[in-house]
């Protein structure tokens, strides 16, 4: 049976949309199966009296200058987004729902949702703004508005929010390999030598 890497994740994370743009190809070169894990952010710093970085003025400039070596380091474009912190949670509701209901278009899904934030600087805290990100990239927004409101979706998103409390998450990315926690898009290395 092959290695499974689990990838709890929230679009709002920058270190997120790094460790992003490394897994697949990381998974691919040690055989193992990419599971991918929408949680909510919010929902873990609550629950684990846990903080943003960038709350802390000094280590946040420090984290975003890191983040851009990461970035240049993998090869990935990336800036810090003009109107960080996001509030994800239509997002991540819309991100478990189109997993849930069209999982093939589940990774194009997440992919332009992460372009927009990371890469481009959208401001997808406007309702108009994610609508018009999701419409250039061949999604209804209307259809995806829905999916946020499911009670079936927003029940997922909070028992997979929950879940990664329970084993131990205190922030994002967040990796398991077994019942290894991996913590950091920095960590990859780590993960990389676990799925070994």
């Amino acid at each position: 049976m092959s290695k499974t890497l689990e990838f709890y994740f929230d679009l709002g994370s920058p270190a997120t949309y790094l460790a992003y743009t490394q897994l697949p190809s990381l998974c691919e070169q040690t055989g193992c199966q990419l599971i991918y894990q929408p949680m909510l952010l919010g929902g873990v710093f609550k629950a684990t009296g846990n903080a943003s970085p960038a709350t802390i003025p000094a280590k946040g400039r420090y984290m975003f200058q890191d983040l851009a070596r990461y970035a240049r380091r993998y090869g990935v474009p990336f800036r810090l987004n003009p109107h960080f912190p996001i509030n994800t949670l239509l997002l991540m509701r819309a991100v478990t729902g189109i997993q849930r209901q069209q999982p093939e278009r589940f990774l194009d899904f997440i992919d332009c949702l992460f372009q927009a934030i990371w890469v481009d600087g959208r401001n997808l805290n406007d309702p108009a703004t994610v609508a018009a990100v999701l419409s250039e990239h061949g999604f209804d927004p209307d259809t995806v508005l829905a999916l946020t409101a499911d009670e079936d979706v927003k029940a997922a998103l909070k028992d997979n929010t929950e879940q990664a409390i329970r084993r131990g998450v205190f922030g994002a990315p967040s990796m398991f390999v077994d019942d290894q926690l991996f913590f950091g898009q920095d960590r990859l290395d780590f993960v990389r030598e676990a799925l070994s």
